[in-house]
């Protein structure tokens, strides 16, 4: 069950929005919520980083899950809970349609979906703008 989660379709293919992904420096650029990302080594399942949102302290993430021009997990261990990002890409012709969707599972999930909920509520139609304004731009470029 989602507990936050926005979509809206891009006109490029899937492979121009994943490389935004696989580029978790460049996030910031495209994502008003966060002032900063780092990754260790390839965007592949179980690979580092951190993340930084304008509000908020910086946090370790994991990527759970990664499947090329198709989807990625991402989890970020809070006291008790687990903060699941989700990113699914459904190519549409020659549109993709992009979902996210955060979770909050775990014993104290109901504390941090109060406490970051609504900030969630807040920004993500604004990711969604910024990823979808990007992902066109590249795919004008090339």
């Amino acid at each position: 069950m989602a507990d936050f989660e926005g979509t809206v379709t891009v006109r490029c293919t899937p492979a121009v929005v994943f490389a935004l992904y696989a580029d978790a420096a460049g996030w910031a650029a495209w994502d008003p919520d966060i002032r900063g990302a780092t990754r260790e080594g390839p965007f592949v399942s179980g690979a580092v980083g951190t993340i930084t949102p304008k509000q908020g302290p910086t946090m370790t993430i994991r990527l759970t899950s990664v499947v090329p021009d198709r989807s990625f997990d991402a989890e970020a261990r809070l006291p008790g809970c687990t903060m699941r990002f989700e990113h699914w890409l459904e190519p549409q012709g020659d549109s993709t349609r992009v979902t996210h969707r955060v979770v909050f599972t775990g014993p104290l999930a109901f504390v941090f979906r109060a406490l970051i909920g609504p900030g969630l509520r807040r920004g993500i139609p604004g990711t969604m703008a910024g990823l979808k304004a990007a992902a066109e731009a590249r795919a004008a470029a090339h």
